[in-house]
């Protein structure tokens, strides 16, 4: 059982079975779409945390600056050059993410147990918010509901490729960005982002319990932030791999 109330089996156990629902929803009619509601639990926190991560992550929210708004900063700072304003994406969300990672373990077990779930959450949106700069620059327009989901399915790295099989799906040349030339239906995205949600929940759990064995004074913040580090920097290899430049920058 994680510190959330629930464990990484009952989290993938719920995705496998979400993500198996994509094969029916795509073909739903109407009457079944509308009947589609959130429920409570777990199944509620997983689609709460999607909202999140796609209305603040990408969107951005009060001083959290939008993913459009960070990848036309590196852009300019990189003075137009798309590859090196990747290197400028992935670089600032690792130190955002070094210092949200110590402020979490600096005070040891007592004070982590509270900060936790505050840089949990903060991780997610930095993870979220570079995933979809580096798709930005890279030409993709994450305004597109496909891309949005692809976006999330890259912060599950190997596990993706398990959920969109499990979906029914396949994205030609293995890259997750081409999930966009399958135009699913609106439902459907739905209930993929619940199972990616799903997915990442399990994680959670992980990754807090491990935080919480190491959770001594000062020790505990540099384990915190190398690990936030580690982590931000290996979602932003996956990027670079999952959305290869196109030709055009989008608009």
């Amino acid at each position: 059982m994680g510190v959330f109330g629930w464990g990484r089996n009952e989290a993938v156990e719920a995705s496998d079975a979400t993500a198996a629902q994509v094969r029916r929803t795509r073909n739903a009619g109407a009457l079944e779409r509308a009947a589609q509601h959130r429920d409570g639990g777990l199944s509620g926190a997983a689609t709460r945390l999607v909202e999140r991560l796609l209305d603040v992550g990408i969107d951005g929210k009060g001083p959290f600056d939008s993913a459009h708004e960070v990848a036309a900063s590196a852009l300019k700072r990189a003075r137009g050059d798309v590859e090196q304003a990747v290197k400028v994406i992935v670089r600032d969300h690792r130190q955002l993410g070094a210092v949200g990672g110590f402020a979490t373990g600096l005070g040891g077990f007592f004070t982590m147990v509270v900060a936790l779930p505050a840089n949990v959450l903060e991780f997610h949106l930095l993870a979220t918010r570079m995933t979809a700069a580096t798709a930005k620059v890279r030409g993709y327009d994450i305004d597109q509901p496909e891309i949005r989901s692809a976006i999330l399915l890259t912060l599950t790295g190997a596990d993706s490729d398990d959920l969109l099989k499990k979906a029914g799906l396949r994205v030609p040349g293995g890259r997750l960005s081409a999930l966009a030339t399958d135009r699913l239906p609106a439902p459907a995205l739905m209930v993929l982002n619940k199972a990616v949600g799903f997915r990442l929940l399990g994680r959670i759990g992980q990754g807090t319990l491990a935080r919480l064995g190491r959770a001594v004074p000062i020790v505990g913040g540099l384990v915190g932030a190398g690990i936030d580090v580690y982590m931000l920097n290996r979602i932003g290899r996956q990027a670079a791999r999952e959305f290869p430049s196109v030709k055009t920058f989008g608009s």
